[in-house]
């Protein structure tokens, strides 16, 4: 197969023209293909699309609105970073607090509390290049005046990703009481439950990480949806084919951010969100006809 040739804006300009793309004001269509990638912007005009062989569009569909839609999604990305910050901020200040104050500075090199001391192993292993990564001052002057001595874990876990704490909470043994109260402190009742959660929203983290499209697009992984929350965030559980979309961990997000994080505004800027870009179908997203009637959304 021979491989397509690259095209210029005005070629890209006058393929979408003669695959049925509408323009409001062509003359400002270079300016985005400049900086916004043909390849990018497909992912957003792909749900436009007639024909997804041949390309063709739907009749009405205007380039703008694609554009729209991608400055949506880039909002959107932005406002589940802050959210999802807050939970690696938090989930990072109860390990360490609660770890360190029942087993030591250094619990989180000890495999004893671990169930599984192989992926312990590789976690560790992990965790210790994302040390020497680090340009920290305090990891800096750690490893000056104490170049012998391990990092306790409130300077190890400090400078770590999601990621890497999310393996750390998920193979701690399941007696430790530990394990319970923080998923407890996040309104979880099931450290199992937690633990899926956090690997989902660490999915989403790298999708944002990697400026990829958000809306529209897979949860790809299968996380469990909590049994017995304290006040569920909607009042039915999601099958594995809706859990594959953004609203249901949107929405247990958002349950969790007001447990740790009260008199947050991410739940605000979301609706001036749509409300600044009405065109965008939240459907897309997994967003049911009722979601505003959703105990969390109301």
């Amino acid at each position: 197969m021979v491989n397509k040739l690259p095209k210029t804006l005005v070629d890209q300009i006058n393929l979408l023209v003669e695959r049925g793309m509408l323009f409001r004001n062509i003359d400002n269509a270079p300016h985005f293909l400049k900086n916004i990638s043909y390849y990018r912007l497909k992912g957003y005009w792909w749900e436009m699309q007639s024909d997804k062989v041949a390309h063709n569009f739907k009749p009405n569909n205007h380039f703008e609105d694609v554009i729209d839609l991608y400055n949506f999604d880039r909002h959107l990305r932005l406002l589940m970073f802050d959210a999802i910050e807050r939970i690696e901020v938090a989930l990072r200040t109860k390990l360490i607090y609660n770890l360190s104050l029942s087993y030591g500075a250094l619990f989180y090199i000890d495999d004893s509390l671990f169930t599984d001391k192989f992926k312990h192993k590789a976690t560790i292993e992990h965790l210790f290049v994302e040390i020497a990564r680090s340009k920290e001052q305090f990891i800096v002057e750690h490893r000056l005046y104490h170049k012998d001595e391990p990092f306790e874990s409130w300077k190890a876990l400090e400078v770590t990703s999601l990621g890497t704490l999310s393996k750390l909470y998920k193979n701690l043994n399941h007696q430790l009481p530990e394990k319970s109260r923080i998923a407890l402190e996040f309104g979880f009742n099931s450290h199992k439950d937690f633990s899926s959660f956090l690997e989902a929203s660490t999915v989403i983290r790298n999708v944002i990480a990697h400026h990829s499209r958000l809306w529209n697009n897979n949860v790809t992984t299968k996380y469990l949806w909590p049994k017995n929350l304290k006040n569920s965030p909607i009042t039915y559980v999601p099958d594995e084919n809706q859990r594959a979309k953004l609203f249901p961990l949107l929405s247990l997000t958002i349950y969790t951010i007001e447990i740790i994080s009260p008199g947050n505004s991410i739940k605000e800027k979301f609706f001036n969100l749509l409300d600044e870009y009405p065109i965008v179908p939240v459907h897309k997203m997994g967003f049911p006809a009722n979601w505003k009637t959703q105990p969390i959304w109301i």
